[in-house]
């Protein structure tokens, strides 16, 4: 029995419904050495900003019990880079290119916009809004629906394919964020970011993060994203993507029965780099398994 896996979000065609989540995955050059990037339904680049960025010092990563926090303090190459090497090398797979951005000031994320607009081998951007914003005290953009609609705005007005907004789960109403995205023109959700944590080291009395704190994530923040793409899902009309502890192909279906159209496997990767690769064979079983042709029949269909 064959099923169909390919999906559709605004006209935005994945082959199914697996991606890499942002962050995980850098630019998919380490990744590529041990599978073939085209089996994926798409790859979500490491967030990028308008000039290189070094991050913060280390240590930026410590391990928990069931997940990991970072302090990466979004390291990346900068535009320049990204599109003279990191584009092009992306570009030889066949499948779909989302392109993270992220930026201190609204200015920052429409020049990135601006930039990218005019390449081709980009098919949607992924705005992460969980920046601070200077011109606000260091507030993230994210944490309120203004703010986070402003982003939006400002990158639609530069970038005329789709648009995802990533948002982050530190805040006190996240469906009232999701509702002024896409007033704002975002034709997607992803959801959701890390969750704010911290660790400390008892013998040196110290924090385990060079930053103090970072963000959790890993099968530790699982059920509060479940819960949050469930919420957003039945609150707007746009499609939602969503990532957050996912490891297992059981854990991918959970969040397409919740209502995601596609998911974003993120943490996993770094102890399994096969894991994309399993979750899209396992939800091809589950669906084979339980007389589905297609993994559109399964979403949202949870009670």
């Amino acid at each position: 029995m064959s099923v169909n896996l390919s999906i559709d979000i605004n006209g935005l065609k994945f082959k199914n419904p697996v991606l890499t989540a942002s962050g995980c995955f850098a630019y998919g050059e380490e990744a590529s050495e041990v599978f073939d990037l085209s089996l994926l339904g798409g790859v979500v680049t490491k967030s990028l900003t308008y000039l290189p960025r070094e991050g913060h010092p280390p240590p930026k990563v410590h391990e928990t019990a069931c997940g990991m926090l970072n302090a990466i303090g979004l390291s990346n190459v900068g535009i320049d880079l990204f599109l003279s090497e990191k584009l092009p090398f992306l570009a030889k797979y066949d499948t779909t290119c989302v392109v993270s951005i992220a930026g201190s000031k609204i200015d920052e994320y429409a020049r990135l916009a601006e930039r990218l607009a005019e390449e081709g081998d980009v098919d949607a951007l992924e705005v992460n809004i969980s920046c601070p914003n200077v011109d606000e005290g260091g507030l993230e953009f994210g944490a309120y629906p203004k703010p986070a609609g402003k982003v939006i705005v400002a990158v639609k007005n530069k970038f005329s394919r789709p648009v995802i907004a990533k948002l982050s789960p530190n805040v006190t109403d996240i469906v009232g964020i999701a509702r002024s995205v896409v007033d704002s023109g975002a034709e997607s959700i992803s959801l959701i970011n890390t969750l704010v944590g911290t660790a400390i080291d008892i013998k040196t009395r110290s924090f385990n993060l060079s930053n103090g704190f970072g963000g959790l994530s890993g099968p530790a923040i699982k059920p509060v994203a479940l819960a949050m793409v469930y919420k957003v899902a039945n609150a707007v009309d746009v499609p939602v993507i969503g990532l957050g502890g996912i490891t297992t192909a059981s854990d991918a279906i959970e969040f397409l029965l919740a209502g995601a159209r596609a998911v974003q496997v993120g943490t996993a990767c770094f102890f399994d780099p096969l894991a994309p690769v399993r979750i899209i064979d396992g939800i091809s079983d589950y669906l084979k398994q339980n007389n589905f042709k297609d993994v559109n029949e399964i979403i949202g269909i949870v009670d």
